[in-house]
């Protein structure tokens, strides 16, 4: 399967016994993302290490294992679909990942509800994404769900 994922879904992968990490550390996804989103995350470095009491190194390390879990992707290779993601995004600061998502024929990953507001680019929260593919039985076992 294969995703454009939000920048809330990659905060989460610092918080490194969350289920969003190992989700997003399966090799059978393809997960892609705006290069600004990894900007983002180095502008909240030290909001995340406060949350998740990383130390520096280990916040670098999963930076990394994050850069290589997904694709990001500079601006210039979706910019051309500014205008129709205008169109359809609910909140204009996820512009950049509603153009990718057309770009790239994909859904979003994201849980972030007020993103669901349209008609045209599925977006799957984490837990829709488990009770929707093969994850959930890996996750939840017994019906947790």
């Amino acid at each position: 399967m294969k995703f454009v994922v939000d920048t809330n879904i990659l905060y989460t992968f610092f918080w490194k016994t969350s289920l969003t990490h190992r989700v997003l550390l399966r090799q059978d996804l393809g997960l892609f993302s705006p290069e600004f989103a990894l900007e983002e995350i180095n502008l909240h470095k030290q909001d995340i290490l406060k949350k998740t009491k990383l130390s520096e190194k280990e916040f670098k390390e999963l930076r990394t294992d994050l850069a290589i879990a997904v694709e990001f992707l500079p601006i210039e290779k979706y910019k051309d679909l500014f205008g129709s993601a205008k169109k359809i995004s609910p909140d204009p600061n996820d512009l950049d990942f509603f153009a990718l998502a057309l770009k790239l024929d994909l859904p979003i990953w994201s849980n972030d509800n007020l993103l669901k507001k349209q008609n045209t680019i599925n977006v799957f929260s984490t837990l829709d994404l488990l009770k929707k593919t093969e994850f959930a039985d890996i996750f939840f076992p017994d019906d947790e769900i």
